[in-house]
């Protein structure tokens, strides 16, 4: 399929995350950019403000009427049902459907790419990758599956030579894509409602890192069963971090690599699932050959996503952070950092699990990790594109965490139930709406 070919590309789902990335990248080099979406949110707002015509209705009424076949794309996101009108619109008239992972796949079959995989960091690691390239004055377009906060964006930069992409394993949309340097973050079990069992997520992670023959352009944590160069922190690796400190919220610390020790690099996201993240970033973009200084510049000024560790209130009595864990691991990352800013005090999570499928098969291990916190409040499960599953809830949830500070709440009394509480440091987690819930409380709170 041939880009250039195309005058229009229209979105269904244009208001997810991934999807609205490349919305403002197609409408970058010039197409025409339209969509549906579900519901309206703060993103379609931008999309909008920024001169997408998007409806909200699934009507083939309210399709652009000038999007023939020959010169128009239809993406679409798997959270689209197949009974969608619209879509089956496209599909009758043989215009060109694909999935967000195969336009990618095609956008980086023609640039230098910069692949992140893994179950968890991926967002995070692509656009401190993005970051430095960016400030580096390389070429280089970044499409992040988060607000950086940098850029206010999902989209860093508008080159045409060089992408940094994020290499999904859901439904192995990563297999798509054609990887010149590429990581693999982690790679628990994940998805198993499309994997079945961690050993075949294992696999598609292999097939993915197969893609990337020169070894010396692979990158993995320490101790992950992949063939690569080795990340690690406080141990023997081809990169690694060490002498780390906090000064003055920052982490400060220095790297080991085959060929310098760069010295007291800063770095200002808490948490050591971050430290790794910026360490993985690093890497790639000194085996690429992105000057020291460059690397050094842009870690020390990079303030981070949106939903991932975001701050809403600092203050010396009060703090309230918001973050998008929505797996076990990533729960106890966030309960890591937490504990190593604030050692003494009593921490509040919120947490809204996401999916019936992931609850129902990390159910143990999401008890496990919220009974850390000193007191938990648990809403009803954000089903996102699943059906109920019989048993599967939150109160199911609810009794297998074993902190007796436990409570179910609904969206309604969310606020009233915070304000019942004195702890100091409050959390929201979660991957479905609650980051909708955050303004209102934080409003509250203040």
């Amino acid at each position: 399929m041939n880009l250039n070919q195309i005058h229009n590309v229209y979105f269904i789902g244009i208001g997810g995350i991934g999807m609205s990335a490349l919305a403002r990248y197609f409408q970058n080099i010039g197409k025409n950019v339209s969509g549906y979406d579900k519901t309206p949110t703060m993103l379609t707002d931008e999309l909008i403000a920024g001169g997408m015509a998007i409806h909200f209705e699934d009507n083939i009424n309210l399709l652009p009427k000038d999007y023939y076949v020959e010169n128009t794309l239809v993406i679409i996101t798997p959270a689209v049902p197949v009974s969608h009108s619209e879509w089956n619109y496209f599909i009758e008239r043989d215009y060109v459907v694909k999935k967000r992972a195969e336009v990618l796949g095609i956008i980086t079959k023609d640039t230098f790419c910069f692949a992140v995989a893994g179950t968890h960091g991926k967002t995070t690691t692509s656009s401190i990758l993005g970051h430095i390239l960016f400030e580096s004055g390389a070429d280089v377009t970044a499409f992040i599956g988060g607000i950086v906060e940098n850029y206010n964006s999902n989209l860093i930069g508008q080159g045409k030579t060089i992408t940094v992409v994020e290499a999904d394993e859901f439904d192995r949309s990563f297999l798509h894509l054609h990887p010149n340097i590429a990581c693999v973050t982690s790679m628990d079990a994940d998805h198993l409602d499309i994997y079945g069992d961690a050993s075949s997520i294992e696999d598609s992670f292999r097939e993915f890192a197969d893609k990337v023959v020169d070894k010396t352009k692979m990158f993995v944590p320490k101790g992950l069963p992949l063939e690569g160069l080795t990340v690690a922190i406080n141990e023997d690796a081809t990169f690694k971090a060490f002498n780390i400190r906090i000064e003055n919220g920052y982490y400060v610390f220095d790297v080991a690599s085959p060929n310098e020790t760069i010295n007291n690099l800063k770095f200002g996201l808490p948490g050591r699932h971050n430290l790794m993240n910026a360490l993985m970033a690093l890497a790639m973009v000194k085996t690429y050959g992105t000057p020291t200084e460059s690397i050094a510049r842009a870690l020390a000024s990079f303030k981070g996503i949106q939903r991932r560790f975001s701050y809403q209130i600092k203050t010396d009595n009060l703090v309230f952070i918001d973050d998008y864990a929505h797996h076990p691991t990533e729960i106890n990352a966030v309960h890591q950092a937490v504990r190593e800013l604030y050692p003494n005090e009593k921490v509040l999570a919120i947490f809204q699990p996401h999916l019936f499928s992931r609850t129902k098969d990390f159910s143990d291990e999401f008890a496990k990790s919220l009974s850390q916190f000193d007191e938990i409040l648990l809403l009803d499960i954000y089903p996102a594109r699943e059906l109920p599953m019989e048993g599967i809830t939150s109160s199911w949830l609810l009794s297998k965490i074993e902190n007796l500070n436990k409570k179910l709440v609904s969206k309604t009394d969310i606020v009233a139930s915070i304000l019942e509480r004195d702890a100091k440091i409050i959390v929201t987690i979660g991957a479905g709406d609650i980051g909708e819930l955050v303004p209102q409380i934080k409003q509250a709170l203040l």
